[in-house]
């Protein structure tokens, strides 16, 4: 789709506010497989929504705090949107690959009910004489 097919205005409001004109119908459709009403919806979500949004967050920070970390903010951005790129065109890896299997994997913390479905598990002293306690029958019948 080419861009001389779609163009954005500014129409003036308290507050203003962008809309997408252009002759998109049938080409929108093959071009993002949606329908008309959708991509106005989309455009209007991206662009009238998301991304004034974030130039209102920008403006409050730096009018309250000041410009003299945009520069951090822009460089952290663009670390953050490359490494977003890489872990797209990247290949899914299971956990146990990544980590490893052996002792330096992390472990998760286990519940005491996990534990006592383990082959291995033995449990302490006074764990069982709670356990025992726990499994006598009651007076009132439960």
């Amino acid at each position: 789709m080419e861009s001389k097919d779609l163009w954005v205005e500014l129409k003036p409001g308290q507050p203003s506010y962008m809309v997408l004109r252009g002759t998109y119908g049938e080409k929108v459709y093959r071009a993002f497989r949606m329908t008309r009403q959708g991509v106005r919806w989309r455009f209007w979500r991206i662009y009238n929504d998301i991304y004034i949004s974030a130039f209102e967050a920008l403006l409050f920070v730096e009018t309250t705090f000041g410009t003299q970390l945009r520069d951090h903010a822009i460089r952290i951005s663009k670390e953050r949107y490359a490494l977003r790129q890489e872990a797209m065109r990247s290949e899914f890896e299971s956990a146990s690959a990544v980590w490893g299997e052996g002792e330096d994997s992390p472990k998760l913390p286990v519940s005491e009910s996990d534990q006592t479905k383990r082959p291995d598990y033995e449990p302490h002293e006074s764990n069982a004489a709670e356990g025992a306690r726990s499994r006598e029958p009651r007076g009132d019948g439960r």
